[in-house]
């Protein structure tokens, strides 16, 4: 089975400035550029949770040409839409593998295709969906592949935050139990029965808060 382990957590927001507005007011710190995703259309920020793991906020660029396919992350579905117009909101996570083929295949739900991807001087494998949806609602993760040695955890600031736990419920908890299991992901997040929703909690400094979709 091909090493794998928890590589960031996304939260999506209607705008980078309202991600990082909702990220400073929720864990009290702030989060550094990241950049543009001139494929996707989109652009990010970020703050480490780790020596390889940080979070995410990611949002349409309204600089960018739109994209030629749907923007990942479900970032063009009505209903994401209309769940960030009321506020940012964890939606999925990313997990890192040294063999991104080999897992992939491994997982009984559909991943996505497998895409070279590219942000200034990072690039990547990652798995992405033809229409751009969240496998499992977003408890399945999506899967990355790092090319070289550079992670950008390794140059963004500790400012004293890290991920204590990750949790989900969904209306189909087996299916997503087989999903992580096939990924060597057992443990890694439980998951209960519920509406499908994910919840991260990170310890701060200024105390352990939480992070949901």
């Amino acid at each position: 089975m091909a090493a794998t382990a928890i590589d960031h957590l996304v939260i999506a927001a209607a705008t980078l400035e309202e991600g990082v507005a909702f990220v400073r007011a929720r864990l009290g710190v702030a989060l550094q550029p990241g950049g543009k995703h001139q494929r996707m259309g989109t652009h990010n920020g970020l703050l480490k949770l780790g020596p390889k793991l940080y979070l995410e906020v990611i949002a349409v660029d309204p600089t960018a040409a739109k994209p030629e396919r749907p923007r990942w992350f479900g970032l063009d579905s009505v209903s994401l839409n209309e769940a960030i117009s009321q506020g940012p909101r964890l939606i999925t996570w990313v997990v890192s593998t040294d063999d991104i083929d080999k897992l992939a295949a491994c997982c009984p739900e559909s991943l996505g295709n497998i895409t070279l991807m590219q942000r200034g001087s990072f690039s990547w494998k990652m798995t992405i969906p033809e229409d751009g949806h969240l496998s499992g609602g977003g408890l399945i993760p999506t899967l990355i592949q790092w090319q070289g040695s550079q992670h950008p955890a390794d140059a963004l600031p500790d400012q004293g935050c890290s991920l204590q736990l990750l949790a989900g419920t969904h209306e189909h908890p087996d299916a997503v139990r087989r999903a992580l299991a096939a990924l060597d992901l057992t443990g890694a997040m439980p998951v209960s029965q519920g509406v499908a929703r994910l919840a991260a909690r990170i310890r701060t400094p200024f105390g352990v808060k939480t992070l949901s979709s």
